[in-house]
């Protein structure tokens, strides 16, 4: 495997904006195969921005800066071929697919990825024994297959569905966009679980968050503050600790 300087992903001097409205302006992040990055951040500081720009949203405009996953530039690839290259993003709402079988939809985004890199597609008898490998590795019930795409599922299953996804496509990048909004504290420790056991030295995470709640379970190797289009502060998994007593405007005058 490839890397940049050591790095598995890094963002160099970003700056983007949507419809002339300056979002990010000089964020940088740099993070190793194996690492849980948190970011932090009041409202309106870009972090949702930041995790649709990795992923290759075609509303914002980067204006400078470089996104790189290993050694390659992504920052003008297509939202498909980043996503073949292993970059996923999680819904901080998840949308609904009515119609669409579970297991229809994980297999068809597997084969596509399979088909990128000339790999032979996997029929329905050989992928329903690795989506069942991978619902084991994780607890998740294979009830989830035969339902429609989030249709129906409360906020903790469609989470659930989302770390099956991660697990089954080998993600290489996970972006986690506010991943524990809308769970009870028992949906929110399965989700937890899950991420944890899909951390691995090929693979990188980003936990976008507000709160302290999601790190009570997943320990991160680095919580980053977000503050107008940069970042601010970087800590260990203190760092969250300590925002949740003092909030963001401590931060301000560091």
């Amino acid at each position: 495997m490839t890397i940049t300087n050591g790095f598995l992903f890094q963002i160099k001097n970003l700056h983007a904006e949507i419809n002339g409205m300056k979002i990010l302006k000089g964020l940088n992040i740099s993070i190793k195969s194996g690492e849980i990055h948190a970011i932090m951040g009041p409202n309106g500081s870009g972090k949702s921005t930041l995790a649709k720009i990795i992923a290759g949203h075609p509303s914002y405009t980067i204006t400078e800066g470089e996104i790189f996953l290993e050694s390659q530039n992504i920052l003008t690839l297509d939202p498909t071929i980043r996503s073949h290259l292993g970059i996923f993003l999680a819904f901080q709402y998840p949308v609904e697919i009515p119609g669409v079988s579970n297991i229809d939809f994980l297999r068809l985004s597997l084969n596509s990825k399979r088909k990128y890199e000339n790999l032979e597609e996997l029929d329905p008898l050989m992928f329903l024994k690795l989506i069942t490998d991978k619902l084991n590795s994780i607890n998740m019930d294979n009830r989830f297959l035969n339902r429609n795409v989030n249709e129906g599922f409360s906020g903790g299953e469609k989470k659930k569905n989302e770390i099956l996804q991660m697990a089954l496509l080998n993600i290489k990048l996970a972006i986690l966009d506010e991943t524990d909004s809308g769970l009870d504290i028992d949906a929110l420790k399965v989700v937890a679980r899950g991420i944890s056991k899909l951390i691995n030295q090929d693979n990188g995470i980003i936990l976008i968050t507000h709160y302290q709640r999601l790190l009570h379970y997943i320990t991160p190797d680095f919580v980053h503050i977000m503050q107008d289009g940069v970042i601010t502060y970087t800590g260990n998994s203190e760092l969250a600790k300590k925002l949740e007593k003092t909030g963001y405007e401590f931060f301000q005058s560091v």
